[in-house]
């Protein structure tokens, strides 16, 4: 799809003089948020040649990458270090310094409420940052994931109440994040990148941001599309696990195991993906986004009960492990009450240090409120400090001289001995078949 750009009247001389920088790499850049998804963003545009500035109100953020240090596992410190001593790279919390720049990102951000109601308090409060410094012919890009409508609802009122005209005296556009944390394979470059502006001309400014950074970018006619698309992704991959999670659950009261029946069913050559079941969902997009789309339906008088149905089995997994973990425990005799459990792995997913939404953080409080002694290993996050835990992480041989009763295996990390754990512990109870080929009585899988 190509959107050809209009020339003449309809296009202001300083959006015309915008496309040209973006093409020939003179435009400055700002990226609002420097977290997951703002920091990778920002060293992507600074290594292609752009001069960025990151802007974040986190402190000791700014001042770790103008020390040339990344925070990120996905960004070497040496890439930042080299941007920032050339000059592309640099970070600020003065939201004045948007004054100066010709396309300003905001990528903070979206989480849900305890009430699974959207949370776009950071959104908002970034355009509140904006908004007194913005001037014609500037390009904002809202990247963080949210409900379709956001951009013309919530962004594009906030914009002109400055008294510029969105799409003429300011060019909008909305470009769903992809980034995918500790994925080597999929890199920011190799992903292609869903623009959809608020006019012709919105769409073909971003579209010509990206290409700088992406081999491939997709257009589409709204921010709404935009927005679904990237909400339809993770709603995708979460009712599968969903429907895995029940089919796990399922085959154990059948006495049939559930891992033998993926592989089996992933010889077929169409017409089937294999998912995998596990403790829980986490992250900071698959256990909530389904939750921003199902909140919009609800707002136009739909119900979308196959989104909740698979909230409520992904949600409940970390209470079937609880279960699995006592009864492993009792038929060694063992009450949970006392039971010295070392949990193996806290992140979210295997080989990353991120805790957003971790089932195992459900698995912990369960564990500790019925009275169980928790202890953890990970050797991405060495201090478990969110929600109420105060935790240190211990290498796992430690933990296994110290006497456990039962080891879980929550995050299947590479850098686990599984076989040694096998031969160690009395108990293994694991949740990602990370066992795989290790039999024993001992082991129980999800």
């Amino acid at each position: 799809m190509r959107i050809e750009l209009l020339t003449g009247d309809a296009v202001a001389e300083p959006v015309a003089s915008l496309l040209d920088r973006i093409r020939t790499k003179q435009a400055r850049v700002g990226i609002v948020g420097l977290g997951y998804v703002g920091l990778p963003v920002a060293v992507e545009f600074a290594r292609a040649g752009f001069a960025v500035t990151g802007l974040d109100l986190d402190t000791a953020k700014v001042e770790q990458v103008n020390a040339g240090r990344s925070y990120i596992r996905d960004v070497a410190d040496c890439d930042v270090a080299k941007l920032v001593e050339s000059g592309h790279l640099h970070a600020t919390t003065d939201t004045g310094r948007l004054a100066d720049l010709d396309v300003i990102d905001i990528c903070v951000p979206t989480p849900l409420r305890k009430t699974r109601d959207p949370d776009l308090s950071f959104v908002v409060s970034a355009l509140q940052g904006a908004t007194p410094h913005l001037r014609v012919g500037q390009l904002v890009i809202l990247e963080s994931t949210t409900y379709p409508g956001t951009t013309e609802e919530i962004v594009r009122p906030m914009l002109e109440a400055t008294g510029l005209k969105v799409g003429t005296d300011l060019l909008v556009a909305f470009s769903p994040e992809r980034i995918d944390p500790g994925n080597q394979q999929f890199t920011t470059r190799m992903i292609p990148k869903v623009v959809g502006g608020v006019n012709e001309q919105s769409t073909e400014a971003a579209v010509a941001f990206y290409r700088q950074i992406v081999d491939v970018v997709v257009p589409v006619s709204s921010p709404a599309v935009a927005e679904m698309v990237k909400l339809l992704e993770n709603t995708f991959r979460a009712v599968n696990i969903g429907l895995v999670n029940e089919i796990a659950l399922m085959c154990r009261s059948l006495k049939i195991d559930v891992w033998e029946v993926i592989d089996a069913a992933s010889t077929k050559p169409f017409g089937f993906m294999p998912f995998y079941p596990g403790p829980g969902l986490g992250g900071h997009c698959i256990p909530v986004d389904p939750f921003y789309l199902s909140w919009k339906a609800r707002q136009s008088g739909f119900e979308s009960r196959f989104i909740e149905l698979a909230g409520y089995v992904n949600g409940a997994m970390p209470h079937h492990v609880f279960t699995r973990i006592t009864e492993a425990l009792n038929s060694r005799a063992l009450a949970v009450r006392g039971a010295r459990v070392h949990v193996l792995g806290v992140a979210y997913k295997p080989d990353v240090g991120d805790i957003r939404e971790s089932p195992a953080l459900d698995i912990i409080h369960l564990l500790a409120k019925h009275g169980a002694v928790v202890s953890y290993s990970d050797p991405h996050v060495p201090v478990l400090r969110e929600d109420g835990l105060d935790l240190e992480a211990i290498d796992v041989d430690c933990a296994l001289d110290r006497g456990v009763d039962c080891a879980v295996v929550v995050t299947n990390h590479r850098g686990f001995d599984y076989l040694r754990i096998a031969e160690r512990a009395p108990l293994v109870v694991d949740t990602r078949n990370a066992l795989r080929g290790i039999e024993g009585a001992h082991i129980s899988r999800l």
